[in-house]
């Protein structure tokens, strides 16, 4: 399982998320409280977006905690909208290409979960992926081939559409081929101009997801897990999906098709 966190609004520096919180997402990454592995420590990766349509993207192998560009980086960079991941693998190799957020054109995705038994029927999944898309899966993971679907199905035109279609799919494959957990989804997903947050599960256990107004109220934090105590953050319906602007938050009801 992994953990992540993602930001929209009044553009901050990264290490706002990253770094500072007394509970943020590198210290997530040596030790979680709500996740079955405390250590998240099979590489990170944040996307941001600034005044170009695409994500700048950087991801590694190393563990969040040791990595001195990521500090750089985070440091240095301001934001109004950007994810940022931790990762611990479900079985898929520790590589680049495996590391979350993936970025395909102005869309960015990170994601918390499993889809069960993957490993039985990932070339079925990957057939799934059209011939034009095909070349942009670069990675193994469950989580690459779901967003390269979810693009397939629409993600540019019906974002909450094309992720049911997607997850649906996949969670018939593993019900045909897999094991359980079926589909177990946290994810975070942005195309510049919005923030999508997706909780489902296809049985009672949907990965955490919670957000946050900032405290001077010009931004909102979307969370695998809280980055700080209090009683400031709300948890998102299992069952749902969120849009997310600087100013909105609209929660519908998230059914998976096939």
């Amino acid at each position: 399982m992994c953990r992540w966190a993602a930001y929209i609004g009044t553009p901050v520096h990264l290490d706002e998320v990253v770094s500072k919180p007394e509970q943020s997402l590198v210290a997530q990454s040596v030790h979680a409280f709500e996740c079955k592995t405390q250590t998240n420590a099979d590489g990170f990766g944040i996307a941001w977006y600034d005044s170009r349509e695409e994500p700048g993207l950087y991801r590694d192998t190393h563990p969040a905690w040791s990595d001195p560009n990521l500090r750089s980086i985070t440091h240095q960079v301001r934001s109004g909208l950007f994810l940022a991941h931790v990762r611990a693998s479900t079985g898929t190799a520790t590589s680049r290409n495996n590391c979350h957020p993936f970025t395909h054109g102005c869309w960015s995705f990170m994601h918390n979960g499993q889809v069960g038994g993957f490993e039985n029927f990932r070339r079925r999944a990957d057939m799934m992926i059209p011939d034009d898309l095909y070349g942009a899966r670069k990675g193994a993971t469950d989580s690459e081939a779901l967003f390269l679907i979810a693009i397939s199905e629409g993600l540019f035109e019906d974002p909450k559409g094309a992720m049911e279609r997607a997850v649906g799919k996949m969670e018939a494959l593993s019900r045909e081929f897999g094991h359980t957990p079926h589909m177990r989804i946290g994810a975070a997903f942005s195309c510049g101009q919005a923030l999508y947050a997706v909780r489902y599960a296809s049985d009672h256990l949907a990965p955490t997801v919670y957000s946050s107004r900032t405290a001077d109220g010009t931004g909102r934090l979307v969370v695998s897990e809280p980055l700080h105590k209090g009683e400031c953050w709300e948890a998102v319906p299992a069952g749902s999906i969120c849009r997310y602007t600087a100013d909105e938050v609209v929660i519908q009801d998230f059914v998976p098709q096939t």
